[in-house]
């Protein structure tokens, strides 16, 4: 079976899909029978195959540019896609890399909230994401918040299947700690104690200047000498963030360090008292296992799939009300028992999150797509 992989939408390999599509291909079952091939930007050609060696390429000539790709899927994929002769064809960035129509089975991979997406407001746009996920074969869908938000936007909820992301255990778990009081990690040097947020500056709804405001009350509060490290890159919300920051009594204990290395993010949980994850959109929730499984408690928020994903082993806040903001920032570092009681549960919970078994069940829902068309 000849199975294509569309890796336009990932951020080549930089963003939180491009992450997810190199994690998924690297775990995916060998099988004599089943023929992965991917396809997207020259740019990518070495991308997500460097590690894997077993995958073909087939480059698509095309300006690299999310509105020249976008035009390409409503229009040109799908004769693509039939010329290449797959019989199957997954579509890694979303509906907003996805054809309008499809002569052969179609999944798309669903890892952002679609409500939110700021495509919807043009109608055109808008209309064509809807068409891609009305007309595919099946959706996978990476929290039931994401299924359920579709399910409200009129898409079929019986073609939406949740398959939750993985964590790679073998890079996230408890790190032995540094000697001294400053982490040292290149180019950065962060001074401990530490509260950690690794989000990118996206928009208001990750909240990080609520999070900035609940941090200085916490400050004021307790006196304690925890800096607030939020590492993430610089979006569209990026300059409304440092003014926050600058603006704060404690601006001198706020770190932003722009982006950072996916790889040494483990060596940045472990050494956190804390990881903090206020967003109230998340419909993924990544960083909140990832920090589990580093062995650090988690406080987040009430809202988006952070519930669905962190269970019972968070301490839950609402990032809007400041007072309730703060008091949780110093439940999690001053009180002993909740945290011996959450890194417990939360090593034990991501036990159950693996991208082995996330690339198996893609898979399965790849096959069972073709005995469904």
């Amino acid at each position: 079976m000849k199975i294509g992989i569309d890796t336009f939408g990932c951020g080549h390999g930089q963003s939180g899909v491009g992450l997810y599509l190199m994690s998924l291909i690297a775990n995916f079952p060998k099988d004599d029978n089943l023929h992965f091939h991917l396809f997207g930007s020259k740019i990518d050609k070495y991308t997500y195959i460097s590690k894997t060696g077993n995958f073909s390429y087939t480059t698509v000539s095309i300006p690299d540019s999310a509105v020249a790709e976008f035009l390409w899927h409503s229009s040109r994929c799908a004769s693509f896609v039939t010329k290449q002769g797959y019989d199957v064809t997954f579509y890694a960035g979303g509906p907003r890399f996805a054809p309008t129509s499809y002569k052969k089975p179609g999944i798309i991979m669903v890892n952002d909230v679609v409500s939110e997406l700021p495509e919807l407001k043009n109608a055109l746009q808008g209309l064509q994401i809807k068409t891609a996920l009305n007309k595919c074969t099946k959706i996978i869908a990476a929290s039931q918040f994401i299924k359920k938000d579709m399910v409200h936007l009129g898409i079929s909820g019986d073609k939406i299947h949740v398959v939750h992301n993985g964590i790679n255990h073998s890079l996230f778990y408890p790190q032995a700690d540094f000697e001294g009081d400053i982490i040292d990690i290149k180019p950065f040097a962060i001074k401990k104690p530490y509260l950690i947020y690794a989000s990118r500056l996206q928009n208001h709804l990750k909240k990080h200047i609520e999070l900035i405001q609940a941090f200085s009350l916490f400050k004021e509060k307790t006196g304690l000498p925890h800096r607030l490290v939020l590492a993430g890159s610089a979006d569209s919300y990026s300059q409304q963030v440092h003014e926050a920051s600058a603006a704060s009594p404690y601006a001198s204990d706020i770190f932003l360090t722009g982006y950072f290395p996916h790889e040494h993010l483990p060596q940045l949980y472990s050494n956190a008292d804390a990881c903090i994850v206020p967003s109230v959109n998340e419909g993924v929730g990544l960083p909140v296992l990832e920090a589990m499984a580093c062995g650090i408690p988690v406080a987040c928020s009430k809202e988006g799939a952070l519930p669905e994903i962190a269970g019972s082993h968070a301490l839950y806040f609402d990032p809007d009300n400041v007072e309730e903001s703060a008091t949780a920032l110093e439940r999690i570092v001053t009180d002993k028992e909740l945290r011996s009681k959450l890194v417990e549960g939360g090593l034990d919970w991501t036990r159950r999150f693996s991208w082995e078994r996330t690339a198996t069940r893609t898979v399965e829902m790849i096959l069972s797509a073709t005995k469904n068309s």
